[in-house]
């Protein structure tokens, strides 16, 4: 298990998410490796994305999913992409603008 993380930064919808990314967070006897995920809203801070009502999101996942992406933010961006069309976050943005 490593502790070794790259942070990048993106802007989405307006608002600013800081992406932490480690691929070798697991690495099992037959090679698999489960890389980690965090997404977070820094500006405004804590603000809800369409993958977290929080502003945080920790994801643990096989690395193979994110390798089809060019970058972890690719990924991230292809992710708050997909769950913003679900019928929650719609609601939730309506609601917003009243």
């Amino acid at each position: 298990m490593t502790r070794d993380y790259t942070n990048s930064r993106m802007n989405w919808n307006g608002i600013e998410i800081e992406i932490r990314w480690n691929p070798d967070y697991v690495v099992y006897d037959d090679q698999t490796h489960m890389a980690h995920l965090e997404v977070e809203s820094i500006a405004p801070a804590r603000a809800p994305l369409p993958i977290t009502e929080t502003g945080y999101r920790s994801h643990f996942t096989p690395i193979a999913k994110i390798q089809g992406y060019a970058t972890p933010d690719d990924f991230v961006e292809a992710w708050l992409h997909e769950a913003s069309y679900s019928e929650e976050w719609q609601e939730r943005r309506q609601l917003s603008l009243f």
